[in-house]
């Protein structure tokens, strides 16, 4: 494979960072764009040590930082944007988390819409962008109570960042249609594995068996979902990037579901810990859906992905990095902090 140059906007999340390292794995360039400085090492997988020989995959040739905020910096972006070239732009950016977009909607509409509409706009003018993958959610669909779902689904979000998120994909198509602008939609659910962010439920489930403190089960964590790693993801949306037809959509996905309880019940068991001693039900988040089950057939017959790494060994991994990391973890907040 021939050395791409690679623009990641949103390096600092979870996916973005893992996608970095997996790109400067395979020979890659790549500059990251994120709206906050670098954050610590421990959350930035690029900058970890090869298991094979000791030494990082980072150097000034392969990998540059930029820190830009999407919502004020547009200008900064696509001089930066200019100045590359790069062949492909992914972007991870977004303003996340579902209950707290209830609190400040415009938010996530100025991040999720205005913002990411203006980008777009520019960068369709951009003769030398061979590919644009837009990382989105399965949230636009809503709930998937009727089964695994393919890409053809309608949109039916349920809350104001699911809403903001739907906004931007159908925009998105729309200059597809008019510009033949070359998008590439992925979706994934439940992504997780080591460097998790620590207010997600594996990573907080797994520090609450390890220090006692109780985690918060909403609804009793009767929701349904199809946990996938970031290995995997990181896998295909590269492949997705080179080979996928502009206008397209994938989901990456597992073919396996568990109940968020059923999910806490396996990490107590992994680390000795009675489910009773740390889990506190409380009421069910505003809007939350049920399900998301996303059929990824399409992925698995087009290119010949499939998922590697299964539940039990991602669950192991992260378990191994937050032990190893655990007397920097506990100082950190394991809560979600808003950032306008």
């Amino acid at each position: 494979m021939t050395e791409s140059k690679l623009l990641v906007i949103g390096s600092n999340s979870f996916s973005g960072s893992h996608f970095i390292s997996y790109a400067l794995n395979k020979g890659h360039k790549v500059w990251g764009v994120s709206r906050s400085s670098e954050i610590e090492s421990i959350f930035l997988p690029y900058k970890w040590e090869s298991l094979h020989n000791n030494q990082t995959i980072l150097n000034e040739e392969n990998y540059q930082f930029v820190q830009i905020d999407l919502n004020k910096d547009i200008y900064k972006l696509i001089s930066l944007i200019d100045t590359v070239e790069p062949d492909y732009v992914v972007n991870f950016a977004s303003q996340g988390m579902v209950a707290e977009s209830w609190k400040e909607p415009t938010n996530w509409y100025q991040t999720n819409v205005v913002s990411q509409v203006a980008l777009h706009d520019h960068l369709r003018k951009k003769d030398f962008l061979k590919k644009y993958v837009h990382v989105t959610t399965p949230e636009v669909y809503g709930s998937t109570d009727q089964g695994w779902i393919k890409e053809s689904r309608n949109f039916d979000p349920s809350t104001p960042y699911a809403v903001s998120r739907a906004a931007c994909d159908m925009h998105l198509y729309s200059f597809f249609k008019a510009y033949k602008f070359p998008v590439v939609f992925t979706r994934a659910a439940n992504v997780f594995g080591p460097g998790q962010q620590l207010y997600r439920i594996i990573p907080r489930a797994i520090l609450s068996c390890r220090t006692g403190k109780p985690l918060q089960l909403h609804g009793g964590g009767h929701s349904i979902r199809s946990f996938i790693h970031i290995e995997d993801v990181a896998r295909a949306t590269l492949e997705l990037a080179f080979r996928a037809e502009p206008g397209s959509c994938w989901h990456i996905s597992t073919k396996k579901a568990i109940s968020i309880r059923d999910l806490v019940e396996k990490i107590c068991q992994i680390t000795n810990v009675d489910f009773k001693d740390i889990v506190r039900v409380e009421e069910e988040r505003l809007g939350k859906d049920q399900s998301y089950l996303l059929d990824s057939t399409a992925i698995r017959k087009s290119f010949g992905w499939e998922d590697e790494v299964d539940l039990d060994k991602g669950l192991r991994e992260t378990l191994l990095w937050i032990d190893n990391n655990l007397t920097q973890l506990q100082g950190l907040p394991w809560h979600y902090i808003h950032k306008a």
